[in-house]
């Protein structure tokens, strides 16, 4: 099938390239990029004014199956990824059971690949059920199609056994995503000064010095502290294996913004401080930070029904990541579209390792197609996602997701 998307406005930052122009694309893959193409296709977009972007890589999602579908499923899970501009998403492994074996890994592979419209890439657990005593055998997950390795949801608190995952993560050439969370000086709750930026703080230094004596890969997930930040600006000036990611809520709430009364401000780390906050945006804005990514954590309705102490962490993400990341960051000046491109696509697939976030010619044509200047109210109603749980309902916002092209098919999302 050809397919040709005329007269937008191509960014790659795999080239540098940031210009109008038109791209034909054959059997799924970028045949020919140029100012104007006049050939016959069996699809044409008139992309004018919009934004042509590689598809959109979330390293950092929770589908929920195995085992909590009734928050999310691999396939609503994915049909909200593919709403929200994403051909990629990683699935975290904290499910029932957990995603700690080839088995489990096998199984989420197999079942998106007969109802996901989009990528799903595994993440496996650093140990067996997440219990952070034994280490997970990596390399079978790894050829059973895990993308990296993550005990999200929590910490590896004894670091000689994170320090065993780590070598042979560096050995089987893996990526550790880490969630940084000291669990001895979390005092319940669920707002800031119950989760302090100590708890986050500590096992961020732990975990930058564990990849310095190991050589592993580390990326850090939803870092959310100015302290967290300058570690990471030091370790990549020191030449260390550390990359970096910030969701769309830490760059766009602190606490001031925050409800107790809706548990749909409850998430883990917490919105924190305005220092913290501009903090974070300058990270972002300097490329200290390398990834945006959603933690989308879908829970139902009576969890988040439930007052802010009591109801589960988490919200949901995919649809409103490309709104937020436009109008917080873009249209602020924070950063360009170029880095909203590195930062959504081509340096998440960096950090992974796949051979994705470049649409050059030859590439494989997975498109995000955006409208920039599209403005419209968040609607959590209008989700795919089978949860809704998300504080920026009502949020006026621009920028939607008009068409994703994936596996050589075209669908128009909004």
């Amino acid at each position: 099938m050809k397919i040709l998307i005329k007269s937008g406005r191509v960014i790659n930052p795999a080239t540098g390239l940031d210009s109008v122009k038109s791209i034909l694309i054959n059997d799924n893959k970028v045949e020919k990029i140029a100012d104007y193409i006049d050939e016959q296709a069996d699809y044409e977009i008139d992309a004018y004014g919009c934004f042509v972007m590689p598809g959109l890589i979330d390293l950092h999602v929770h589908l929920r199956e195995p085992g909590f579908e009734y928050k999310e499923t691999i396939e609503t899970g994915s049909q909200a990824a593919l709403k929200g501009g994403f051909t990629t998403v990683c699935a975290m492994p904290n499910t029932k059971p957990s995603t700690d074996c080839a088995e489990v890994v096998k199984m989420i592979v197999d079942k998106a690949a007969t109802v996901s419209p989009v990528t799903v890439l595994p993440v496996g657990a650093v140990t067996l059920g997440q219990k952070g005593e034994t280490v997970t055998d990596i390399k079978a997950m790894k050829e059973a199609g895990i993308c990296a390795i993550s005990e999200d949801g929590k910490s590896v608190m004894n670091s000689q056994v994170y320090r065993e995952a780590m070598e042979t993560a560096a050995k089987e050439g893996v990526t550790v995503l880490a969630h940084c969370e000291d669990i001895n000086l979390v005092h319940g709750g669920a707002l800031s000064e119950d989760i302090s930026n100590a708890v986050e703080d500590i096992i961020v230094a732990r975990d930058i010095l564990l990849a310095k004596e190991t050589g592993a890969k580390l990326h850090l997930c939803h870092c959310s502290t100015k302290d967290g930040v300058e570690m990471v600006r030091r370790a990549k000036a020191e030449g260390l294996p550390v990359t970096a990611e910030v969701c769309p809520h830490h760059f766009t709430l602190c606490d001031e913004d925050v409800d107790k009364s809706n548990a749909n401000y409850k998430m883990n780390p917490p919105v924190r401080s305005r220092q913290d906050l501009e903090a974070l945006i300058d990270a972002i804005r300097n490329d200290v930070v390398d990834v945006i990514a959603t933690d989308h954590a879908p829970h139902s309705a009576e969890e988040k029904a439930r007052d802010i102490y009591s109801a589960p962490f988490g919200i949901v993400g995919l649809e409103t990541a490309v709104a937020l990341t436009i109008t917080e960051l873009v249209e602020k000046g924070v950063i360009t579209p170029m880095q909203m491109a590195a930062k959504m696509s081509y340096n998440p697939a960096k950090v992974i390792g796949i051979d994705r976030g470049d649409i050059s010619e030859g590439k494989i044509a997975d498109i995000t197609i955006i409208d920039p200047e599209y403005e419209y109210t968040i609607n959590p109603e209008t989700f795919a996602s089978k949860s809704k749980n998300t504080p920026f309902g009502g949020k006026k916002v621009k920028g939607l997701v008009k068409w994703v092209i994936k596996d050589g098919k075209v669908h128009v999302v909004n």
